[in-house]
């Protein structure tokens, strides 16, 4: 072991080291203004000529450390309210701008991107991403690393575009923000242009290619806030909802429900958040997608009231668990379970990240009515690390489960002076009504090397038979776990149009049941050869190994039962995928091999044509052909997403799939209409069918549920 150890340090020594660069000026002077913007994009009014711009732009991708080959402006400004960015994008090269919607894939169309760490704490911020055409996306940024896109926050952005380019001004509100309270303030700040005809990304600092502008720590400077505050100390979120709901066998139901939301700004870092009869009506449908595994579907959070703070409760166990998973939340079995009331207490004291949860379920004739609370810690030490802990208890009026779990990372960006690591451990124990049980622990260290020519991935686990995180998710427990993944992306063969090569000598996962110390089941992929082109094509080729012990029978399908055994499975993979940014682009996976006592095939398709800028649609097939002894099995499963945005506050949405292994077809239709920024209008109508295709009755569907929803935004 201890020559692994060597051997491993050594391989990283040996790798070269490229700066997170940084370019003068990297500050910007935030200037404060009395006088009244006009907000329209144009960028005409008299501050922005008098305030002063940055312009200092260097690529980091195609052409490495050269200056942007499109000049970029911006300024800041603000006033007690809000902040005010102006960005002057000019471009002699063709604009793409195919998205009007929120949220829209702001990664293959010309964009330009904010990021803001009010907090200054090198791990936390937020992205602002708009297009020419005035199309939003926003991100909340956690760890340097990562981010959930499905946070929504209130600021707003116009653009025009004219010969000269495309133009932009962005105002965000303080009161979208948390940060330290201060007479004088300072964040970490920078900015990102992408020109996605030239496959070309630039930032104004921090443009080494071993960080995004997801790096906080590496970001420029916004100095000299001053006297800045919230304008309103609450938000206050009411909806009214009507709607229609019909299944089959049952009498059709007009549901009429009003409730809201309010947040109190306790602090510029600490928010509380009540909710009354929270309702998810426009929450759009999860993809349901054939399943072949004998594991389940981990679905992410979409519902706003959970994914504001989202990061406060974040406690990852590794091995795809989850020591909390809001969507045991308002659900059960599938169905949904009505929140009567919930709390939520979220920010910063200090150094200290704070995340309370309370939440109560109400009665259904199937659940008691249940009462769950959440507590997570987290104390920042040194410049990117933190030590913390969770405590989970879910009570149902009978008996109470409880997790308890402390957790650990160091995390640096100037390993090797300038490489990135992370050091992460974490050990968790679940409880009943308070009481220790036997067999109920876990723990996790790993060791994370993410940069660009090596990344680096290494991790054991262990989780006994007994953890179970009644608030959390298990893919698999009573495991031992072994896991390394070795990335390797060397930039060479430039000459012949090659922007990098992937390649991966191993990847791969070891379980072990922890029970008997017998081998469960062992994944790897290898990929001998794979490239990203200039031209943003890329393709790869893998040869994946797969060993499963099951020790009961696994129920595919009614007609087929794989048996007990050990299951050694040999399979080969080729994928091919054009470059987003075009007008159309076709992606194409085809597997094949062993799958347990059988034989598979898979393909898989998916396409995105963007008519024009009001209107795109994105459609993916796939389909799986098994041959076994016994019988030979087809499944297919089909997507399609249609999108049509008259301007970027009114979008139209048609999002239908059909999965014939679980017999499902699925419509939903939403409208989604923004007032004002803050507030929003929905229409929601769901279809659903729950029988073979040749059987369905398309004018008589099991299910259907229709639904108007208005919320408002009032703050005082």
């Amino acid at each position: 072991m201890r020559y692994f150890v060597a051997n491993v340090v050594l391989f990283f020594l040996l790798v070269g080291v490229l700066f997170a660069q940084h370019s003068d000026p990297a500050v910007i002077q935030a200037v404060k203004i009395s006088e009244k913007l006009k907000f329209d994009g144009i960028l005409n009014d008299s501050i922005w000529q008098a305030i002063p711009h940055i312009s200092n732009f260097t690529q980091r991708e195609l052409n490495y450390g050269e200056p942007a080959s499109e000049r970029t402006e911006v300024a800041v400004a603000y006033d007690k309210n809000s902040l005010y960015i102006g960005i002057w994008c000019y471009q002699q090269a063709e604009i793409v701008a195919k998205y009007m919607t929120p949220d829209f894939d702001y990664e293959s169309d010309d964009n330009f991107q904010i990021m803001l760490s009010p907090f200054d704490d090198n791990r936390t911020g937020y992205l602002f991403a708009i297009n020419p055409n005035g199309a939003r996306a926003d991100i909340l940024i956690s760890g340097g690393e990562d981010g959930n896109e499905d946070w929504n926050g209130v600021w707003d952005a116009k653009t025009t575009v004219t010969a000269a380019g495309w133009f932009a001004e962005v105002v965000i509100p303080f009161s979208t923000l948390q940060f330290k309270t201060d007479s004088v303030l300072n964040w970490a700040l920078n900015f990102e242009r992408d020109v996605v005809s030239r496959n070309e990304q630039s930032l104004w600092q921090a443009w080494s290619r071993d960080n995004s502008i997801f790096s906080v720590v590496n970001a420029g400077k916004l100095l000299n806030l001053r006297n800045i505050a919230y304008a309103k100390r609450f938000e206050l979120k009411p909806y009214l909802l009507a709607g229609r709901h019909f299944e089959k066998g049952d009498d059709v139901s007009y549901p009429f429900k009003i409730g809201g939301d309010l947040t109190v700004n306790i602090s510029p870092t600490l928010k509380l958040n009540l909710s009354s009869y929270t309702d998810f009506a426009q929450v759009e449908s999860d993809r349901i997608p054939v399943n072949l595994s004998r594991f389940g579907i981990y679905f992410p959070e979409k519902r706003q009231f959970f994914l504001d703070g989202y990061d406060f409760y974040s406690f990852y166990l590794g091995d795809r668990n989850h020591a909390f998973y809001s969507r045991q939340l308002g659900s059960m079995n599938g169905g949904e379970v009505p929140i009567v009331a919930g709390a939520r207490l979220f920010g910063k004291i200090g150094r200290n990240d704070i995340g309370f949860l309370h939440i109560v379920e109400g009665k259904t004739d199937e659940t008691p009515a249940v009462n769950n609370t959440v507590f997570r810690y987290k104390r920042n030490v040194g410049r990117q690390s933190y030590v913390g802990g969770i405590f989970t208890n879910l009570y149902d009026g009978e008996q109470s489960s409880q997790l308890l779990g402390v957790d650990a990372s160091y995390q640096s960006s100037t390993f090797l002076k300038h490489k990135n690591i992370s050091i992460r451990g974490t050990v968790s124990t679940t409880m009943r009504d308070f009481s220790l049980q036997e067999n109920s622990l876990s723990y996790r260290l790993s060791v994370d090397y993410p940069n660009d020519l090596v990344d680096n991935f290494m991790a054991i686990g262990s989780m006994q038979k007994n953890f179970d995180p009644k608030l959390g998710y298990l893919r698999r427990s009573n495991y031992n776990s072994y896991s390394w993944y070795l990335r390797i992306s060397p930039r060479v063969l430039s000459s012949y149009g090659v922007k990098r090569l992937v390649l991966k000598p191993w990847g791969f996962t070891a379980y072990q049941t922890r029970s008997s110390g017998e081998l469960e089941s062992f994944s790897n992929e290898t990929r001998p050869f794979g490239a990203v082109l200039k031209s943003g094509d890329r393709f790869e080729f893998n040869f994946i190994q797969n060993y499963d012990r099951l020790d009961a029978v696994f129920e595919l399908t009614e007609a087929v039962v794989i048996p007990q055994g050990k299951y050694m499975m040999y399979a080969y993979e080729f994928q091919l995928e054009s470059y987003q940014a075009r007008r159309m682009w076709l992606a194409l996976r085809y597997r094949w091999g062993d799958f347990y006592s059988g034989r598979i095939k898979t393909f898989e398709a998916e396409t995105g044509l963007n008519v024009n800028k009001y209107f795109n649609v994105n459609v993916s097939y796939s389909a799986n052909w098994l041959s076994f002894t016994e019988e030979d099995i087809v499944t297919n499963e089909l997507t399609a997403y249609l999108n049509l945005a008259p301007n970027p506050r009114l979008s139209f949405s048609l999002f239908a799939q059909y999965n014939d292994l679980d017999e499902i077809m699925i419509y939903n239709i939403r409208l989604h209409w923004i007032p004002r920024i803050g507030s929003d209008f929905y229409f929601v109508y769901n279809i659903g069918y729950n029988e073979p295709l040749k059987q369905i009755e398309y004018l008589k569907p099991q299910t259907s549920d229709a639904a108007l929803k208005l919320v408002y935004r009032i703050t005082f």
